[in-house]
């Protein structure tokens, strides 16, 4: 068998894998096109009889969608920028500075990946609230900024960068703060990309930590307003599904912007998939 003919089985095989994960995403959609009674009919339909948009025009004005949508972005993209801020300066200082306990505190942080939210929860809850920040959109957005998972990313891909690169800049008298912004950040855009796409995926489909911090309705992320629309009794199923994907976009849109650095910033960094 020649490389091509295996080539070409080794994309049969990942393709038929893909699908296992792309298709329920696909039957959402065409369900969400579908009107109450078709989407129950027996057996189903593949595709709608009667395509409709009402599911999503009912999801918009139920409530306030928009309202969620943009708390959803704010969060996101915030929480995204402070991630990037806080977790690129702590792996540069364990990739790049020599100090005694530089190893333990690496090894703390890649040790709390091992603890669930669950475990901390209600700690981090007290200490919030006795910061003011309950019932905030801010006190979903400062808790998890320094992310252990982030830390180790940037710091892996850190050491790849040549420490002479470094000692020129500080001959020439550039100080740690402009080599950073200057050198480092410019250097590691690839893991910063990545860390962006993990970043705002997480926070957008965050739903627990908001869960238990958010009281306010007009506060809710668009994951909290979705297990609203799941009843005691009933299921609003079309406007659940037409917002499941809306929900979808923001994340797909930015996986689809930044998909180019993504996969090398993650084969540098050591992380495997």
């Amino acid at each position: 068998m020649n490389n091509k003919v295996k080539n070409i089985l080794w994309y049969v095989i990942l393709l038929s894998f893909s699908l296992i994960f792309v298709l329920p995403i696909i039957w959402i959609f065409i369900s969400s096109l579908k009107t109450s009674n078709e989407i129950f009919s027996w057996p189903p339909t593949i595709l709608p009889n009667e395509v409709t948009f009402s599911n999503y025009i009912t999801a918009f004005s139920k409530g306030n969608f928009v309202t969620y949508f943009k708390n959803s972005i704010f969060v996101a993209v915030t929480a995204t920028a402070l991630t990037l801020l806080i977790n690129s300066m702590a792996g540069y200082a364990l990739a790049k500075f020599d100090f005694k306990g530089n190893k333990v505190i690496f090894f703390l942080f890649i040790a709390t990946l091992m603890i669930p939210l669950q475990v901390i929860m209600v700690p981090i809850f007290i200490v919030l609230r006795n910061l003011g920040l309950y019932n905030s959109l801010w006190g979903i957005i400062i808790p998890p900024a320094a992310t252990p998972t982030g830390v180790f990313l940037v710091r892996q891909y850190m050491t790849t960068i040549p420490d002479e690169v470094l000692e020129s800049a500080r001959i020439d008298g550039a100080s740690e703060w402009r080599i950073f912004s200057m050198i480092i950040l410019p250097l590691s855009k690839p893991v910063l990309t990545a860390l962006t796409i993990f970043s705002f995926m997480w926070r957008w489909n965050d739903f627990l930590w908001p869960f238990v911090v958010l009281s306010t309705e007009s506060k809710y992320t668009i994951q909290v307003a979705i297990a609203n629309f799941v009843g005691q009794f009933s299921v609003d199923w079309n406007s659940l599904l037409a917002m499941n994907i809306v929900a979808m976009i923001p994340v797909l849109l930015v996986f689809l912007f930044f998909q180019r650095y993504f996969v090398k910033g993650i084969a540098m960094s050591g992380m495997k998939m």
